[in-house]
This record gives structure tokens, C-alpha cells and sequence, in this order.
């Protein structure tokens, strides 16, 4: 596998520090060092493959670590904090991404047998092993960037034997379910899409529920299988990620950004401000604006 990497690192080698365009459809690439105020984020249901270096992710308080050897898969909009690291001094870190499409997995599953659900698998995220097979679906992919007149006709054959491969690991039930509108996991998303789209709002599990079409117990213990968090942390932690941008990017005090994202107490948004991000909401908005600002 050390050949395909060495390829698709090459492949790559154009990519900047941020969410960098390939020329594929759904397909997203980033290199070197990255802040990591920027990799505290809502992340978006996608595969994530790492070619140099190592990232980790947190969520829910739980560090996922992966590198070359793994894959991520994140089949929920789930908040999270994390950072890079390099390879080496003349190594950076590289990443590529593949967003994923319920209706392209869909598609997919019509033409692969049924797979009975085995007891016990649950969550939205997780880190699995790279195999010689998905790699070598990236790096046809990849080699699309130097071929882009192929790119209508072959980028989704690609990305079929990429979901392919996924969906033959061991998480690909997760893709299962997100193509599957009545699972849990489907109707959990449905509660989590609501929640990022009025995270300034009250939550009532109630109607979260509802929406679902779960009893309230049901739904707390799939949200939970889940996300790893209950409604009430996700919403917490998704209103601290957007007040954190909005201490970056605005003039505005603490207390203004607090109220701005549903806190109802300024010197609980403060607590809890520090408690996730470690440091008080000022301080911790200074240190990112002072290393952001260009050098003279």
C-alpha cells in the first residue's frame, strides 16, 4: 500500500491548509498545518482518508486517532474538536475526503444482497483499518485530477467501488442504515438536522421524538447510541462551536454571543465556554485572532 499512498500524496501535493477542491464531485482535499480552532466543527456525513500524518478527532469527550493505516466514517452531522499532525519536518499532513449521498448508497445497495443487522451495532462515527482494496479505489479516484476530461464518466464508477468497498468493512452497516429510511439511525438524523438548524432554540425532547416517530425513551436511547451525547449535549456543544466563530469574526462581547446562540446565563456560557475549549470565552477568541493575524 506504501506505493498508492506515495502516488496519491503526489496527487495531492497542490492542496492548501483548508477544504481545498479537487475537480471531483464530492471529493475534498487538505494539506499541512491546520489551526485548531478550524478543525472545531459540525462534520458532515463523509469518508475520511488520511495519506500523511495523523489526525484526532473528539467527540463526545472520546479521542479517535487515525493515519494512513485507517479510515474514518461519519454517518451523522456530529460536533467535534481535533487537530493534526505532521508526518515530519518535510512531511505534512494530507487528507482526503468523500462525502457521502444516502441516495448514491442507495442505489448501491440495489444491486448487492440483503445483510441481516447484527445485535450491538450502533453509533453515528468510527475509525476501521485500511485494506489494499478501498485504496486502491482512492487513488483511481485521485488520478482524476490529472485526467479531468474522464472525470463525467468515471468519478461515480469510483466513488461506487469506493462506497462498495466501505460498505464491506466493518462499519458498513452505517452506510446501510443512513440509505435506509426507517432505521434508527435515519430517523436520528432527522432529530439532528433540527437541532443544528435551530440550535438557539429550546430543546424539547418531546418533539424530537415526535419527529422521529419514537417514544421519548426510545429516541433518548438511539440518540444516545448514536451520538454519544444526549440531545441536550449535542445542542450545548453545537452552540459552542458557532459561538466560538462568532467571538473570531465579530466585535461583539461574550455575553452578546452568548444570548446570540440560545444561553439564557452569561456566566454559565463562561463556565462551560472554558470547560470545553479551555479557556474563558475572551481570552480563548484573543489567542486565535493574534495567531491568525497576518505578520507584518
Amino acid at each position: 500500500m506504501q506505493t498508492m499512498l506515495e502516488e496519491m500524496r503526489r496527487l495531492t501535493a497542490h492542496a492548501e491548509n483548508h477544504p481545498t477542491e479537487t475537480g471531483i464531485p464530492g471529493i475534498l482535499m487538505v494539506k499541512g498545518e491546520i489551526p485548531e480552532h478550524r478543525l472545531g466543527a459540525v462534520y458532515e456525513p463523509m469518508v475520511n482518508l488520511i495519506l500523511d500524518g495523523s489526525k484526532t478527532l473528539t467527540i463526545a469527550g472520546t479521542d479517535y486517532y487515525y493515519d494512513p493505516a485507517s479510515y474514518f466514517v461519519i454517518s451523522i452531522d456530529v460536533p467535534a474538536t481535533g487537530m493534526v499532525q505532521q508526518a515530519g519536518p518535510d512531511r505534512p499532513y494530507i487528507g482526503v475526503s468523500l462525502s457521502l449521498d444516502p441516495a448514491k448508497v442507495a442505489a448501491l445497495l440495489l444491486d448487492l444482497p440483503p445483510q441481516s443487522y447484527q445485535e450491538g451495532q450502533s453509533g453515528g462515527y468510527s475509525v476501521c483499518r485500511m485494506t489494499p482494496e478501498l485504496l486502491g479505489a482512492w487513488l483511481r479516484m485521485l488520478q482524476l485530477m490529472e485526467r479531468p476530461q474522464d472525470i463525467p464518466a468515471l468519478a461515480p464508477a469510483y466513488e461506487r467501488e469506493i462506497l462498495y468497498r466501505v460498505l464491506q468493512g466493518p462499519q458498513g452497516w452505517m452506510l446501510r442504515d443512513i440509505a435506509a429510511p426507517d432505521s434508527a439511525l435515519s430517523r436520528i438524523r432527522l432529530a439532528i438536522r433540527w437541532v443544528r438548524e435551530h440550535y438557539a432554540e429550546a430543546v424539547e425532547v418531546e418533539k424530537l421524538a415526535a419527529l422521529t416517530a419514537m417514544s421519548v425513551s426510545a429516541f433518548h436511547r438511539h440518540f444516545k447510541a448514536v451520538t454519544a451525547m444526549s440531545p441536550i449535549q449535542f445542542q450545548k456543544r453545537i452552540r459552542l462551536l458557532q459561538a466560538r466563530q462568532l467571538l473570531i469574526s465579530q466585535s461583539g462581547n461574550a455575553s452578546s454571543v452568548a444570548y446570540s446562540v440560545g444561553y439564557e446565563s452569561a456566566s454559565q456560557f463562561t463556565r462551560e465556554y472554558a470547560r470545553f475549549f479551555g479557556q474563558p470565552p475572551a481570552r480563548d477568541a484573543s489567542l486565535i485572532r493574534e495567531n491568525i493575524r497576518p505578520a507584518a
